[in-house]
């Protein structure tokens, strides 16, 4: 991962960008849902465990009392932009 913070990179939700550890458990519930909703078979089917990672997150904060990602610490935030590929492997998307 390069030098950038995961709680600060731009997420598409609900028609636009917010940073990661902004997210509320209801954005991350909602885009749990989403994108189970467009999970399928053939390319569509590699959504399925991005899709997975995000009840994940909504689990885990709902377990810690989390109202944000933010909010369950650094550590366990990063874990989840790694899953999440909200920081992609390599660390860029270029």
């Amino acid at each position: 991962m390069t030098g950038e913070d995961p709680l600060q990179q731009p997420v598409y939700a609900d028609g636009g960008y917010k940073p990661f550890g902004e997210f509320t458990l209801a954005d991350v519930e909602a885009r749990a849902r989403e994108l189970s909703e467009a999970v399928g078979w053939g390319p569509t089917a590699r959504v399925a465990g991005v899709a997975r990672g995000w009840s994940e997150l909504a689990r885990a904060m709902s377990a810690a009392g989390a109202p944000r990602v933010a909010e369950l610490g650094v550590a366990p935030a990063t874990e989840f932009a790694r899953k999440l590929w909200v920081v992609p492997p390599g660390g860029s998307l270029l």
